[in-house]
């Protein structure tokens, strides 16, 4: 068995954090068997070196590895990629084509990002882990391969399965041993070394002198919180060896090539699950509201209609009032809802009526013209008659109730102040 320091130097890994040790410590031991592993770790800590490691040290070195990113390949051609396709299997599948699965078949497959894969190709994964059987796109013939499984992810994959977003079976089948690879804040005494290489390396690679970090700068560069991890160092490095004519760097210098580096003291914020768009969530609380309206005033149509069928307007009030309460809720005196106008516009389904003469008996409504298909099966004399249907019931009711407006509102079941407007509209 290989040691960490001859590992380090053949794949060329920098560091002696204890975590990263430990990290190559798990790849060597469970490079000989077929374990499925799965690397955890940010963005930019290098996690397609582990699945490296495990492919040269196991007895499959010989055969094909292939590293798979699941997060750049379209949801509708994955499994086609993955898993292949039979000819005609759908447009433009002009011939046969082997998925990786096919090819790699006795190696490796590394798939990085696994947890951005469709749930559809989860179940296909799945089947591939625990009997090494497969189906190419279109076709109805079982296939078997097999590939020993490595992938890798940076997103939190329990809360991916809280989401519903990752197959919990298929999260424990590829984590049968875990590798996590540290972010480089916690590797604080290595980065400054990574530094160092990633300098003499493009020194040497654009043929200009090793630029070198004073104390300053060294300083700055410790503390900087380093969110993109050792990609972001690397880069930084290159900008630096490339466009400063002084070889020796300041922390003035440095912390112009460092993004938000004036917040760099405060600590990171680490594990955090990602918020969903709040946009997102706002439209579709918008849509559920406007079904459930649409439901609701639908049913309210369909009941007006068969009881105004019946010409019991007295039913169709009460039952009116009772579905306008259900559809807007409790209103309190100044957001009382008009009962004609909701059944001339909204129950009824016709246009804003249109007012053509004031009389000291009221407003005579005469409505626009019809556009609606139902609106045949309304008599025009049922729906210019419910104003006077209304006075009528309001003076019955007020008689019963010896004019108290009150104990006459409760009855009706609109509140005190619609009445009273109602008394003074029709001059009761």
């Amino acid at each position: 068995m290989e040691s960490v320091q001859s590992i380090k130097q053949r794949f060329e890994l920098i560091g002696n954090d204890v975590k990263l040790n430990r990290a190559i410590e798990k790849a060597i031991q469970v490079a000989p068997t077929d374990i499925s592993v799965l690397v955890t770790g940010e963005s930019g800590v290098g996690k397609e070196s582990i699945p490296k490691i495990i492919h040269s040290l196991s007895h499959r070195k010989h055969a094909k590895y292939i590293a798979v990113n699941c997060g750049a390949i379209p949801e509708g051609t994955i499994d086609s990629e993955l898993f292949g396709h039979e000819k005609g299997a759908f447009t433009g599948a002009t011939q046969t084509r082997s998925g990786y699965f096919e090819v790699a078949d006795g190696g490796t497959i590394f798939l990085d990002e696994v947890g951005e894969l469709p749930l559809t190709t989860q179940v296909r994964l799945l089947r591939v882990l625990e009997n090494g059987e497969f189906l190419k796109v279109g076709s109805s013939q079982v296939q078997k391969t097999d590939v020993r499984i490595v992938a890798a992810t940076n997103i939190n994959m329990f809360e991916a399965i809280k989401k519903e977003k990752f197959r919990e079976d298929l999260y424990y089948r590829l984590s049968t041993v875990e590798i996590h690879i540290p972010p480089l804040r916690e590797r604080r005494e290595d980065i400054h070394l990574l530094f160092r290489k990633f300098a003499s390396d493009f020194g040497q690679k654009y043929k200009m002198p090793t630029i070198r970090l004073e104390d300053d700068a060294v300083h700055l560069l410790l503390k900087y919180h380093w969110p993109g991890n050792i990609r972001q160092l690397r880069n930084i490095a290159e900008q630096i060896s490339v466009l400063e004519e002084n070889r020796t760097i300041s922390a003035a210098t440095l912390n112009s090539y460092l993004p938000d580096a004036a917040g760099s003291n405060l600590p990171a914020v680490v594990g955090q699950p990602k918020k969903e768009s709040d946009f997102s969530n706002e439209r579709e609380i918008l849509y559920k509201v406007l079904f459930d309206m649409k439901s609701d005033l639908n049913d309210l149509k369909k009941l007006t209609l068969e009881l105004l069928k019946d010409n019991d307007t007295s039913k169709v009030q009460k039952e009116n009032e009772n579905l306008i309460r259900k559809i807007y809720g409790n209103h309190d005196e100044e957001e009382d809802i008009d009962l004609e106008e909701n059944v001339a516009t909204e129950v009824l389904g016709l246009p804003e009526p249109v007012m053509e003469a004031t009389t000291s008996s009221g407003v005579v409504l005469q409505p626009q013209e019809d556009r609606y298909h139902f609106a045949e099966e309304i008599q025009e004399e049922e729906t210019l008659s419910l104003q006077e249907k209304e006075i009528e019931l309001i003076k019955k009711s007020l008689e019963r109730n010896r004019g108290k407006r009150k104990a006459a509102a409760a009855e009706l079941g609109i509140s005190e102040r619609t009445l009273y407007r109602k008394i003074k509209q029709y001059d009761l």
